[in-house]
């Protein structure tokens, strides 16, 4: 019988194995130095991936340490543990309790190869180490040469974190930039449905029974889960369509594959701008297009302190523009021409009618100027603070 008789791949089991240096490198590619799971919510099973990520590597030689790995009281996630070293936490004592930090100086001491850190968005109890966040504390480890394996929920992403405290109701008190995530080398999405979801909270394998009946009519409800697990796919969907795009333009530079959107967003000092500038970098990361935020001021008007929204667009990835102008929607059209801004983003106006037939409507003023050009406006409405306050999404 002829290696064609025994039927397909038979003809490749006769022909010795290629051994592992011999492989084209574009065929298997090295781990990721920097690795993110991501979740729609707490319980999907990230800090599992992460866990059993970690031990696979270790079984085959990599030298793993946990830097941090938060359980929750779950005994099914403690086991995964397993026989991987556990670097000592920090002990802090803060406001008359006792608190657990990861250690950052005695993981780089440590010197592994990786590093398991839970809980990307994590913020570090205060006096617990250099650093107010734990994603600090990862891009140091980075730094240092560690590699990390990492987690982290959608609703923690800076410029999503608004949209999930309306639709949810629930505060979302720890927050991660959003270029902190797309620095990730991979990000994998871990995904549950949400009957699935609501069913490990019933049996007690999220939270506490005594928040599980809190959680199931807030935050765990159906309609929730399906959004939080929409804004996962999109989010982790953008990052692969980009990867293509580079792989596509890498083999073939001088081809053009996509058109380039640039989004504009003006500020102000106006309460619930800052829910604007989110919604801009939306727009912008889902059209895979550059952000830039612009804030007009006229020549005797002293700019209003904006450090909290420099510090939003700066974590949104965003160039920051200040323009002086007597006439703020001429100046920003005209920017916008001269940057080949595709879309501008306003923020909706709470003046009165009266005050816009007397004082003229910019937002109107802008959209007329912006026909002319070709750049279509989106006015977004500028929403206040979130009446409800709890933390039973941060688990």
């Amino acid at each position: 019988m002829t290696a064609a008789d025994e039927g397909p791949g038979a003809s490749d089991r006769t022909q010795p194995r290629r051994r592992l240096e011999e492989l084209d490198p574009d065929t298997v590619g090295p781990a990721g130095r920097f690795r993110l799971y991501m979740g729609a919510a707490a319980g999907v099973g990230k800090t599992f991936a992460m866990l059993d990520e970690g031990w696979r590597r270790h079984r085959r030689g990599t030298d793993v340490v946990i830097g941090f790995v938060e359980t929750h009281g779950r005994p099914r996630t403690a086991e995964l543990v397993r026989d991987l070293e556990v670097v000592p936490r920090q002990v802090v004592q803060y406001r008359g309790s006792t608190f657990e930090e990861m250690d950052l100086d005695a993981v780089l001491a440590r010197q592994p190869e990786v590093a398991l850190v839970d809980e990307l968005a994590h913020t570090n109890v205060p006096g617990s180490g250099r650093h107010e966040k734990r994603w600090q504390d990862v891009l140091e480890l980075l730094d240092a040469g560690i590699a990390v394996i990492t987690t982290v929920n959608v609703q923690h992403l800076e410029s999503i974190a608004d949209a999930v405290e309306h639709m949810t109701g629930t505060r979302v008190r720890e927050r991660v930039p959003d270029w902190v995530v797309r620095k990730a080398d991979q990000l994998e999405l871990i995904d549950s449905s949400p009957e699935q979801l609501r069913r490990r909270l019933v049996h007690g394998n999220i939270y506490p029974q005594e928040k599980v009946q809190d959680a199931l009519v807030h935050f765990f409800r159906t309609e929730n889960l399906v959004a939080l697990r929409e804004l996962a796919l999109r989010f982790v969907a953008d990052e692969t369509e980009e990867e293509l795009l580079d792989y596509l333009s890498s083999r073939n530079p001088g081809a053009v594959w996509d058109t380039r959107e640039r989004i504009m967003v003006a500020v102000t000092g106006a309460p619930g701008i800052d829910n604007v500038v989110r919604r801009a970098a939306r727009i912008a990361a889902r059209t895979k297009g550059d952000f830039l935020v612009v804030h007009v001021t006229n020549a005797e008007q002293r700019s209003r302190p904006l450090q909290e929204i420099r510090k939003l667009a700066e974590d949104l990835g965003a160039a920051w523009h200040d323009l002086t102008s007597d006439d703020p929607a001429r100046a920003l059209v005209d920017f916008a021409e001269q940057h080949q801004v595709t879309q501008i983003v306003l923020g909706a106006s709470r003046r009165s009618r009266w005050e816009e037939m007397t004082r003229g409507s910019i937002i109107r003023r802008v959209i007329r100027f912006a026909s002319d050009s070709d750049v279509d406006v989106h006015v977004i409405a500028r929403r206040g603070d979130v009446p409800v306050d709890t933390e039973l999404a941060d688990g």
